[in-house]
């Protein structure tokens, strides 16, 4: 059983119900839900890695809450989109551009703008704790690359008290008990 359609059991909620950011009991949710009608699917088109233009740390801004002449909020959002429905923004004048693969005179390959010939930086990734691992400086209490590396453990047949026992110097003078394995 599908993962959506268990939860869909566990909360009683139709068919074919497609969540969104809003929770099932509200009114928004049960609008975009209405009954015997399915919202349709959003089909995303497999990319190939060498042709991604579009990395993580880009921001993909909407407007929402359009009504007549007022032209809603512009709010930054997250979600599944088809690749052609997406553009970046040329540095030059903050307008939606076509990108383009070039090479520099150093051999590095940048995004460039279609339009105007100016290079898009690529985004800085930032790890969830707030580190940007490119910026990292090692610190007087980090454990050097040399000391990681390097192989302390020493493999044996002998159990921990045994090993202790011989770090310590101390000899066992009494006899093991007998003991049967089956």
């Amino acid at each position: 059983m599908r993962l959506g359609a268990l939860l869909a059991a566990a909360a009683k909620l139709p068919p074919g119900y497609r969540y969104g950011t809003n929770r099932p009991w509200t009114i928004a949710a049960q609008r975009m839900n209405p009954p015997g009608r399915q919202r349709r699917k959003v089909f995303v088109e497999p990319i190939a890695p060498h042709e991604w233009k579009i990395f993580r740390g880009d921001t993909h801004y909407r407007y929402i809450g359009k009504a007549g002449d007022h032209r809603g909020t512009y709010i930054a959002s997250e979600a599944p989109l088809l690749l052609r429905d997406v553009a970046l923004v040329d540095p030059s004048d903050r307008k939606p551009t076509v990108v383009d693969w070039r090479y520099t005179e150093e051999g590095e390959k940048v995004r460039i703008s279609a339009r105007s010939g100016r290079i898009i930086p690529k985004p800085v990734f930032e790890r969830k704790d707030g580190i940007v691992p490119e910026q990292w400086k090692d610190g007087p209490k980090d454990t050097s690359v040399e000391d990681a590396l390097e192989s302390s453990y020493i493999p044996a047949l002998k159990t921990f008290e045994e090993e202790v026992m011989e770090k310590m110097g101390l000899i066992e003078s009494s006899r093991p008990r007998k003991s049967n394995w089956y």
